[in-house]
C-alpha cells in the first residue's frame, strides 16, 4: 500500500556509448526517459526518424514472412497458448541469435519472393482462364481465327446476343440490306444467350455485309488466335498446369520453413527494439564528445543502475528526489493486494499527494465479488483454473498474470461465501441424492446445509440485505477514513473533522436510531438496540449535522453564503442513502447465482432415475452451470468494479496521477531483460 519514491536521474557519458547505454536501459526497464533540452549552443539533438523508420520496415518484412508461412503451413498451438507469454532470453542468448541477422533477412525476402511468384502465377492462370472462356464458344471452328481473307473472299467472325439459326440471320440481313447477297453463314455454337457465327463473302460485298451484320447485333470476338481455337485452348490448359505446378512447388517451399518461425519472430522483436532505441536518441542532448540523458527512476533501483552504468561505460549519474505533479506514479503492494492494482489503474493512477488505496480496496473487492458469485462449486472451479494457469505458465505477461491472480483470490472468496450460504453448484448434491439415489442427502456443512444461513429461503433474503447494507456502510466509512488520512498527511487535521468525521457521525447516528425502532426490528429477525441508542444516535447525527452546516462551506467568507452552502451540503445526506442502497446488489446477484443454479439442477432431474435421466442431468448440469458461471462471474466483476469506482472512490479518491511508463523491451515474442 505505497507509492514508490521517485528520483530524477541525469546520465552523463561519452557520445560513443549512447546506443549501448540505451540498450542496457531498455533491458533493465526501470527508467522513464524524458526529453532533455539543454539551451546551450554547445549541445544539439539528432533526428533519428529515418533510421527508426528503416528498422520498422525491416520488422514489417519479418511479420510479412511469418504471415506467409502460417498461410501455407499450420502451426501447432495449444488451447491455452495465449497464456504462455513471451519466451525469456538471457543477454548472451540474445546476442548469439542476433548474429544471424543477415541470414534472417535473406530468409524473409526469400519467403516473400515465393509468395510473389505464387501471386504472379495465379494472375497468369486467371488470364489464361479468361482467354479460355472467350475461346470456348469458337472451339468447333476448324480454321484459324485471324485468317481474314483469300484472293477473292473475306471472313467475318462474330456473335449475336441471342439464339439464332442460319436462316434467321439471312432473313435479318435481307431486312436491313436487301441488296447484300453472295455470302454464306455457319453457326459455330449457340445457346440461349448468344450465337457465334463464321461468315464468308466476296470482297466486293464485305463492307455492306459487315454493316448489315452490325445493324442486326453482330459483335466481333474479344479474343482471337493465330491457331485453331481448340488447339489454343489445349495449349492454354497445358500452361495452366505448369503454372499450378510452380505454385505447388512454391507453397511446399514456404511450408518447409515452418521451423524458421522462431527466428523470424526473434528478428521482428529485434528490429522493433532497435526502432524504439533509436527513437529515444531524439530525447538525448549531445555535445561534440558527450551526451546527457534525463528521466525518472524508482529510488529502490537508482543505486544499482548507477553502478552498472559506471562500471560498463564510465557514466556519471546524478540523482535527486523528484517533486511535483508531473512525477510518474509507481505502485508497490504485497502479493495479496497487488492483483487489484489493475482495477485501480483502469480508473486512474493516484496523485502523488494521496494514499494508494489498493490494499484496502482489494479486501472489499474480493469480499464483494465472493458475495455476488456466492457458490462454493463455482469458486472452486475459478480458483483451480486460475491456480493451474499460474503454475503451468510461468512466463505469462505481467498484466494477464495480475488479472488471473485477482480472480484466483475472488474464487477463494466465492468458495467461502458459498459455504457460508450452503450453495455448491446450487443444490446439486441434494438433487442427486433425492433423484438418483432415492434418499435424503447427508448433512454436510457448507455443501448441503449452510454454515451461516441460506439467503434463498425464509428470512434469508432480508438478513442478507441487512448485512449488505452493513458492509456498504463499512465500505463508505473506509473511504471517508482514507480521505481523513490524506488530510492529516497534508497537515489539514481540522478538515478531517469537518469533511469526514462529520459524515461518519451523521450516518452512524442514523443507523443507531433506526436500529432502535420497531420498524427495522422485524426485518432484523427481532434484533433491536436499546432505546438509549436512539438518544445516542440522535446526538451523534446532530453533532455531525452542525459540523457540516457550519464548516463544509468554509471557503466562503460571507456567513450567510457559508450557511447556505452548508445546508446544501447537508442535503447530500440523501446521496449517502442512495449509496448505501446500492449495496443491495450484493443481495440481488448473490440470489441470482443460487436461484439459476437450482433451476438448472431441477431441469436436469426432470426425467428421474433412468439412463436417459442420468444422461440428461449430466448434459444440463455441465452446460447450464458453465453458462451460469460465465454470466454471473461477468455480472459480479462489473458490479464489484462499480461499487469501487462510484461509491468507494467517490468519497476520497482524487486520482489524476501519471502512470510510470519505463523505457523497456516492448516486444511480442521474446523477453530480454537485464538482471540488476
Amino acid at each position: 500500500m505505497a507509492i514508490l519514491k521517485m528520483q530524477r536521474i541525469s546520465i552523463y557519458a561519452l557520445s560513443r556509448y549512447s546506443k549501448d547505454v540505451l540498450e542496457t536501459l531498455q533491458r533493465m526497464g526501470v527508467i522513464e526517459i524524458e526529453k532533455c533540452n539543454i539551451e546551450d549552443s554547445v549541445f544539439y539533438q539528432t533526428d533519428s526518424t529515418p533510421l527508426s523508420t528503416s528498422f520498422l520496415r525491416s520488422a514489417s518484412v519479418m511479420v510479412q514472412a511469418q504471415e506467409i508461412i502460417t498461410e501455407y503451413a499450420k502451426e501447432k498451438k495449444g488451447l491455452l497458448s495465449s497464456l504462455e507469454g513471451r519466451t525469456p532470453l538471457t543477454v548472451d542468448e540474445y546476442e548469439e541469435i542476433a548474429q544471424k541477422n543477415p541470414e534472417a533477412l535473406r530468409l524473409a525476402y526469400k519467403i516473400i519472393s515465393y509468395k510473389k511468384k505464387i501471386t504472379e502465377n495465379k494472375a497468369k492462370i486467371i488470364a489464361y482462364n479468361t482467354r479460355i472462356d472467350a475461346l470456348t464458344p469458337w472451339q468447333n471452328l476448324d480454321v484459324v481465327m485471324d485468317t481474314g481473307s483469300t484472293a477473292s473472299s473475306k471472313f467475318i467472325l462474330g456473335s449475336f446476343p441471342e439464339e439464332l439459326c442460319e436462316e434467321e440471320i439471312r432473313l435479318k440481313v435481307a431486312e436491313v440490306s436487301p441488296e447484300t447477297e453472295l455470302f454464306d453463314v455457319e453457326v459455330i455454337s449457340k445457346d440461349s444467350n448468344q450465337t457465334c457465327v463464321f461468315v464468308v463473302c466476296y470482297k466486293g460485298v464485305y463492307d455492306e455485309l459487315l454493316s448489315a451484320l452490325r445493324k442486326i447485333g453482330l459483335i466481333l470476338p474479344s479474343a482471337t488466335t493465330p491457331s485453331n481455337p481448340d488447339s489454343e485452348i489445349k495449349s492454354l490448359k497445358s500452361r495452366i498446369a505448369k503454372r499450378e505446378e510452380l505454385i505447388s512447388e512454391c507453397e511446399k517451399a514456404i511450408a518447409s520453413h515452418l521451423n524458421d518461425l522462431p527466428l523470424l519472430r526473434f528478428f521482428e522483436d529485434y528490429y522493433v527494439m532497435k526502432a524504439e532505441r533509436y527513437s529515444q536518441l531524439d530525447n538525448i542532448s549531445y555535445s561534440p564528445h558527450t551526451f546527457v540523458m534525463t528521466g525518472y527512476i524508482p529510488k529502490k533501483d537508482s543505486e544499482k543502475v548507477s553502478k552498472v552504468l559506471f562500471e560498463r561505460y564510465g557514466a556519471e549519474v546524478e540523482l535527486e528526489d523528484a517533486e511535483g505533479e508531473d512525477v510518474p506514479v509507481l505502485l508497490k503492494n504485497n502479493a495479496f493486494a497487488a492483483p487489484a492494482e489493475g482495477v485501480l489503474l483502469s480508473y486512474s493512477a493516484p496523485s502523488r499527494f494521496e494514499l494508494d488505496p489498493t490494499a484496502i480496496m482489494a479486501v472489499f473487492y474480493y469480499v464483494f465479488f465472493g458475495m455476488m458469485f456466492s457458490d462454493a462449486g463455482y469458486g472452486l472451479v475459478m480458483s483451480l483454473a486460475c491456480g493451474f494457469a499460474l503454475l503451468k505458465f510461468k512466463n505469462m505477461e505481467a498484466g494477464l498474470k495480475r488479472s488471473i491472480k485477482m480472480f484466483f483470490y475472488c474464487g477463494i472468496s466465492t468458495t467461502f461465501w458459498g459455504l457460508m450460504f450452503g450453495s455448491f453448484f446450487g443444490d446439486a448434491v441434494s438433487v442427486i441424492f433425492n433423484t438418483f439415489i432415492g434418499q435424503p442427502a447427508p448433512v454436510i456443512p457448507g455443501i448441503t446445509t449452510p454454515i451461516w444461513f441460506n439467503p434463498t429461503v425464509g428470512s434469508g433474503p432480508t438478513t442478507l440485505l441487512m448485512f449488505s447494507f452493513l458492509f456498504g456502510i463499512i465500505h463508505l466509512f473506509a473511504g471517508l477514513t482514507l480521505q481523513a488520512v490524506n488530510y492529516i498527511r497534508q497537515g489539514n487535521f481540522i478538515y478531517a473533522i469537518y469533511d469526514d468525521l462529520s459524515w461518519i457521525l451523521v450516518v452512524t447516528g442514523a443507523v443507531f436510531a433506526l436500529l432502535s425502532t420497531d420498524m427495522l426490528s422485524g426485518m432484523m429477525g427481532g434484533f433491536k438496540l436499546s432505546p438509549v441508542f436512539l438518544t445516542i444516535g440522535g446526538i451523534m447525527a446532530g453533532i455531525g449535522a452542525v459540523l457540516i452546516l457550519i464548516f463544509s462551506g468554509r471557503e466562503s467568507k460571507n456567513p450567510l453564503k457559508r450557511l447556505l452552502k452548508g445546508a446544501y451540503n447537508l442535503y447530500g445526506a440523501t446521496s449517502y442513502l442512495s449509496d448505501i442502497l446500492s449495496y443491495s446488489r450484493l443481495l440481488a446477484l448473490g440470489l441470482a447465482t443460487g436461484v439459476v443454479a437450482g433451476v438448472f439442477n431441477q431441469l436436469g432431474s426432470m426425467l428421474g432415475n433412468s439412463v436417459v435421466g442420468v444422461i440428461l442431468f449430466v448434459i444440463v448440469f455441465i452446460i447450464g452451470h458453465l453458462l451460469n458461471i460465465g454470466i454471473n462471474a461477468l455480472g459480479a466483476y462489473v458490479h464489484t468494479n462499480r461499487l469501487q469506482f462510484v461509491e468507494f472512490f467517490g468519497k476520497f479518491y482524487t486520482g489524476g496521477g501519471r502512470d510510470f511508463k519505463p523505457y523497456a523491451v516492448n516486444t511480442k515474442h521474446y523477453n530480454i531483460k537485464e538482471d540488476i
